[in-house]
């Protein structure tokens, strides 16, 4: 146990949440001082979501209940790429129509654990397929994909284990890491977005955004992630 100061913090530590968290002592302090607006992005690739994200709709609860403002992503544009982390094999590609409902149920699944409204801690939905549905390609590249080596692509867990195995790595699901690390450099723009939380599989996509965030707007924002559920009993 860390003796925090924020409540955030302290509410997390005791009840085992916290994985890997970047500059610990940086947030402690933001959140013991001011609303921080934290976000998690789910990709809506089925109306329902699986049971290893209940850690991370509780860690939304958690973050309200401490009084700060939780931020449900979700990935109407990144469920059209499909996230590698974890994964053997390509995603089967979903239309616009499916995602709108798939997003549309698990609206419900939220409303059941978080306050949505207009107040400084009330939950909200964003969609991200609101900018990255709008990007134009080669000034994308020039303006966010300069910031990101193939070398350190290449070393993340999601790729190396698919080129390990010598199974097929798109060029589409490539691009995963780069559009997850500008949704949180375009929430931090949008919505003061300060923390992006996660599963610890997710750790490496969220310090690319915090990177990505300072080195294009020199904003100080943080990443927390949460063990993995890796079996029946947690």
């Amino acid at each position: 146990m860390t003796d925090y100061r924020s409540d955030l913090l302290r509410l997390l530590d005791e009840r085992g949440y916290i994985h890997q968290v970047t500059d610990a002592g940086a947030l402690d302090s933001l959140a013991s001082k001011q609303v921080v607006p934290g976000y998690i992005g789910f990709d809506a690739t089925a109306p329902s979501l699986h049971i290893g994200s209940m850690v991370q709709i509780m860690m939304l609860r958690r973050l309200q209940q401490a009084g700060h403002k939780p931020i449900v992503l979700m990935g109407g544009g990144t469920t059209k790429v499909g996230d590698p982390s974890g994964k053997d094999e390509s995603r089967r590609l979903l239309d616009d129509a499916a995602i709108g409902a798939n997003i549309a149920s698990i609206r419900r699944v939220f409303e059941r654990f978080l306050t949505f409204g207009n107040g400084p801690t009330d939950a909200v939905m964003v969609n991200n397929a609101d900018w990255l549905d709008a990007l134009e390609y080669i000034p994308f590249l020039r303006d966010i994909g300069r910031h990101f080596t193939i070398n350190r692509m290449l070393a993340f867990d999601s790729v190396k284990l698919r080129l390990d195995r010598e199974q097929p790595l798109t060029f589409l699901e490539f691009n995963y890491m780069i559009l997850q690390a500008y949704d949180f450099l375009e929430l931090s723009r949008r919505s003061a977005c300060r923390l992006q939380m996660g599963g610890s599989d997710q750790w490496g996509n969220i310090v690319n955004g915090i990177e990505l965030s300072r080195r294009v707007d020199g904003t100080e924002v943080f990443g927390l992630t949460t063990p993995l559920i890796t079996n029946a009993d947690g």
